[in-house]
């Protein structure tokens, strides 16, 4: 029997709602960020966004105080070698979802944050030993089914999503393992996403440095557009992970999973309906079977919930 939440608990939820909305709708719409910025070459794309993301993070720090945050995380050095992982991991995905989104392939990326929940689930089995449940294996199932699918019709996998999926899926099981295991210093939203990017923002400089040695630096060269879009770039990477924190502070984990199918569904439809990117009839059969594995996903949170 389910219990009736109380009114405090009902409006925890209203916000939590709402806080989780504005985090994934904001995901939804990143690739109009980058679209106008298809001129630049996607590492130099990451490089700016990597250097913008952490100016406006420091900014939020000083903001909101959670300089001793930070200054915790970094005194650990187990911690920060363990975000330095995450980190790489991240920049992986944030240069695939780019390179995606400039060369007109939205609707890879979309289908990669479909397949993502697939995916951890099946690294939690490989990696964590977990058992899934006869629904999460059916669900598995109807996924490999779509790769395979795509995968003939077009004559080769769909490398992009798989690729995506799978780092955005080893960045959580690493985050994860920080959590969850004895002896990590407690990493908030905020203060992490500053490490992450201060570890990477040296590595962003070098490559400017080296695009710009060779001629190829192209930020100047694209008017005002270009420099508003990357600092959208770097609040639209910050400000969603705040919101998302708020939204997991307040909502039930199944919650959650329900409101990250906001940011595929978004994409999706930039790609297809904006963009008019193509969908031939196996491209369709391949979305249809990943759309009922997640269907089958969230059919087993949500009983799962309720027991």
């Amino acid at each position: 029997m389910t219990s009736t939440p109380t009114a405090d608990e009902a409006a925890r939820r209203r916000s939590g709602s709402l806080y989780a909305i504005g985090a994934y709708g904001i995901w939804a719409l990143l690739p109009l960020v980058f679209i106008p910025l298809s001129g630049l070459g996607a590492v130099e794309i990451l490089a700016l966004r990597v250097i913008v993301s952490v100016l406006f993070c420091i900014l939020l720090l000083t903001l909101v105080r959670q300089w001793s945050d930070l200054f915790r995380i970094v005194r650990s050095r187990r911690t920060t070698a363990w975000l330095a992982l995450a980190a790489v991991l991240v920049s992986v995905n944030w240069l695939l979802f780019i390179f995606a989104t400039v060369t007109g392939r939205v609707l890879e990326t979309s289908l990669a944050y479909f397949i993502n929940p697939l995916m951890s689930i099946l690294i939690g089995v490989i990696f964590l030993r977990e058992r899934l449940r006869p629904l999460q294996w059916v669900a598995l199932g109807f996924g490999a089914v779509a790769v395979l699918v795509i995968t003939i019709a077009y004559g080769s996998p769909p490398v992009m999503s798989l690729a995506m999926a799978t780092s955005f899926a080893l960045y959580g099981l690493v985050k994860r393992h920080i959590t969850n295991s004895p002896g990590f210093e407690p990493v908030p939203g905020l203060p992490g996403l500053t490490v992450e990017t201060g570890i990477l923002a040296p590595v962003a400089i070098i490559a400017l440095i080296v695009i710009g040695v060779r001629g190829e630096l192209m930020f100047t060269h694209g008017g005002w557009v270009v420099p508003v879009m990357i600092a959208v770039s770097g609040i639209a990477t910050a400000i969603p992970l705040v919101l998302f924190a708020e939204a997991a502070a307040r909502l039930p984990l199944s919650w959650i999973g329900m409101f990250q199918y906001i940011a595929p569904v978004g994409q999706f439809l930039i790609g297809w309906a904006l963009l008019g990117e193509p969908m031939p009839a196996a491209r369709w059969a391949g979305f249809a079977l990943v759309w009922v594995a997640v269907l089958l996903f969230i059919v087993d949170a949500i009983s799962r919930r309720r027991r």
